[in-house]
């Protein structure tokens, strides 16, 4: 049973950025994104990676890779994307 949660809960907080993501590559804009707020995030994720794999629990690994994947490249939409003044 901790398995299953572990995989939903998993499941659930690594997609939770995707519809972000797919709003940003859509509009181009990226002027209601917080750079620090995806960096501290990124860094959170990175971590229970490593955490997983001292570990070696899947679940986490995999999630938080995934997670990693979307928020990096959430945070290269930003630079791409911000207005230039």
């Amino acid at each position: 049973m901790e398995m299953i949660i572990g995989i939903v809960a998993g499941i659930l907080t690594s997609v939770s950025m995707v519809p972000q993501l797919v709003k940003v590559i859509r509009e181009q804009d990226v002027t209601n994104l917080s750079p620090l707020m995806i960096g501290v995030l990124l860094s959170g994720v990175g971590l229970w990676v490593v955490y997983g794999l001292m570990l070696k629990e899947w679940p986490i690994i995999i999630s938080n890779a995934f997670s990693v994947l979307v928020n990096t490249t959430l945070l290269v939409c930003y630079f791409m994307f911000r207005k230039r003044s």
